[in-house]
């Protein structure tokens, strides 16, 4: 049986194909078209996944759209009719919104060539946190957990507190718009000059550069309310009044309106403009907002425990992403495990909707858990040697165990390593497919990281991959993160052994990394710490200012226009000259504020 998900007209839009209830590919479309978190429909994600599976389009039996237009229905009218007129045209742009999701079989046959009446599918539309929180449970392996999903909105929602037993998801409550947590952050942020959708991530890591000195101004623009609930002061805000979520032009690109209103600017001064020398109070703002993200946060989260006391987590949702405070769960909340998987945002909605369609309406077993992220498109020895040709770059093919040699060889010697890999990660992280690798004792490696490859802001910290069993010796939590969705303190005694990757507040959000999950790169990582007595390297993304290399001949690209020293692409590998790779130290051109050293 397959059963294709879909993530569509919506931010991340997706795809992924579930077979006899085992996942076979999922990708999001901006892998593909190489536009950031595109928001159209997932066409070339869709063709994608078949081709992978090796199916026919007229072969899925099912289509599980990750939406549902009609959920919280009576919610939305009384919405609306309590606040026009202003509410209408809204409306008018969702009822079209709602059209385009509702034809997306018409969309695919028409990608495809066929008439629309020869696909025989039957159509699910699954609530947004619904699905994002299938997305999680579903595939955790645990029997039963407490599901928590929370973001900006998705079908007038923002938050879901949810039952999750054997193939069984309970919702058991909502927050629904205006209120939301996503909102609240994604303000501050365009606040402090980060206005673009997807910048949240940055200045999460800003925040270790200030201080809690707006705690009381925070605490004016969310409330925490009883029985879990956050209550937005509106007056600071303006999503309200525009539309029920961020607005997607014909393109497929997001256009993120401003959030706050005047009266934030009455309560805390100028807004810092995009591009703008960032100063202490931008520091301090971001400090203070991610300090209540966290009491918010928390205050959910034990409230879910309240209703479901499991020991058992499963999280999804824009704000899991957040790993800072995904790192202090276990000390927050009487919860023990979690489980956050790769594709946490809205792109994993499309797998969520599969597979709550799998596994809670028709009933079938659950047996397949995801526990590692490779399950995108991968390349032959074949395409990957045509494509070094195409671009002309010298290269030798190596047999496995020389591979791992030579680069760990290379990463001790403070080189920078693309490393392409196997299938491509699933998920806005590299995780050892499509990484960048570098010594993470390397005082000066994140200057040359960032002026020769990455050329991004100077406060944003790198992560470290560590072998899952040596978690305990470098962090002061052992709890593992395969999926890169925790931030933990790194032990005093660890700091200058991993001082490229140790953050500001002595922090890293880690990758733990077994064997069983990515045997290829457990063992460079293996090989690197014996050469060094670091079992750890610094990990980031294989892009400079894109999205995530998806195939062979944009890896090639970004390694030639880069200051990267090798690239390790399938078995071959390739050097550049002395004359291509730069000094071994340089100074970061992104200048920092004269208060932080």
């Amino acid at each position: 049986m397959l059963i294709l998900g879909i993530n569509s007209f919506h931010p991340d839009a997706s795809a992924a194909l579930v077979c006899d209830g085992k996942l076979v590919a999922a990708i999001a479309e901006e892998r593909l078209n190489r536009r950031k978190h595109y928001a159209g429909f997932p066409i070339k994600a869709v063709h994608e996944c078949l081709r992978l599976a090796g199916a026919d389009v007229r072969d899925v039996e099912h289509l599980a759209i990750a939406r549902n237009p009609g959920a919280n229905r009576s919610a939305k009218i009384k919405y609306l009719l309590s606040n026009l007129p202003r509410t209408v045209g809204p409306a008018v742009k969702q009822i079209k919104n709602r059209a385009k999701v509702e034809a997306a079989d018409a969309h695919i046959a028409r990608s495809f060539g066929i008439a629309r009446s020869s696909l025989k599918w039957k159509v699910h539309f699954v609530e947004h946190h619904l699905a994002h929180v299938a997305s999680s449970y579903l595939v955790s392996g645990f029997d039963s957990a407490a599901g928590f999903s929370i973001d900006g909105s998705g079908d007038f929602a923002t938050c879901m507190f949810c039952r999750c037993e054997g193939n069984q998801i309970e919702i058991l409550d909502r927050v629904l718009l205006p209120h939301s947590l996503g909102v609240f952050y994604t303000a501050v942020c365009q606040f402090i000059g980060y206005d673009r959708y997807g910048d949240e991530g940055k200045v999460m890591g800003l925040a270790p550069y200030g201080k809690d000195v707006y705690r009381d101004a925070m605490a004016a623009l969310i409330r925490t309310r009883a029985r879990g609930r956050y209550q937005l002061d509106l007056s600071y805000f303006t999503h309200h009044r525009q539309t029920e979520e961020i607005q997607i032009d014909e393109k497929g690109n997001i256009v993120l309106p401003i959030l706050y209103s005047v009266k934030m600017e009455e309560l805390l001064g100028a807004p810092r403009r995009n591009g703008a020398e960032l100063t202490q109070r931008d520091m301090n703002l971001a400090a203070s907002m991610q300090s209540r993200f966290e009491d918010v946060y928390f205050h959910c989260l034990n409230h879910l425990h309240r209703l479901y006391p499991s020991e058992q987590l499963s999280l999804a949702g824009g704000c899991a992403l957040n790993s800072v405070a995904n790192g202090k769960i276990f000390d927050k909340t009487p919860f023990q495990t979690t489980y956050i998987h790769s594709a946490a945002a809205d792109d994993g909605t499309a797998l969520g909707a599969a597979f709550y369609v799998c596994n809670c309406v028709l009933g079938r077993p659950r047996h397949w858990t995801m526990r590692d992220a490779s399950i995108g498109p991968a390349w032959s020895e074949a395409e990957i040697v045509a494509a070094l040709r195409e671009a002309r770059v010298p290269f030798s093919r190596l047999e496995q165990d020389r591979l791992i040699e030579q680069t760990a060889e290379a990463l001790e010697d403070g080189l920078v390593v693309g490393w392409f890999q196997g299938r491509m990660e699933w998920g806005p992280r590299a995780l050892g497919c499509r990484s960048i690798l570098a010594h993470p004792g390397r005082s000066d490696m994140k200057d040359i990281l960032n002026a020769r490859v990455k050329h991004r802001e100077w406060f944003r910290p790198f992560a470290p991959s560590v072998l899952v069993e040596r978690v305990d010796d470098y962090f002061e939590r052992q709890e593992p993160s395969p999926f890169m969705s925790h931030v933990y303190r790194i032990r005093p005694e660890k700091r200058d052994e991993l001082c490229a990757v140790n953050h500001v507040d002595n922090t890293g959000r880690l990758q733990t990394v077994a064997r069983e999950e990515n045997a290829l790169y457990y063992d460079l990582i293996r090989a690197f710490g014996d050469r060094t007595g670091t079992p750890v390297l610094l990990n980031t993304s294989f892009n400079e200012n894109e999205p995530i290399v998806c195939r062979p001949k944009e890896a090639i690209e970004c390694f030639l226009r880069t200051r990267m020293d090798l690239l390790a692409i399938g078995p071959f590998l390739c050097r550049k000259g002395a004359d291509h790779r730069g000094p071994t130290r340089v100074v970061t051109t992104v200048s920092r504020p004269s208060s932080i050293v």
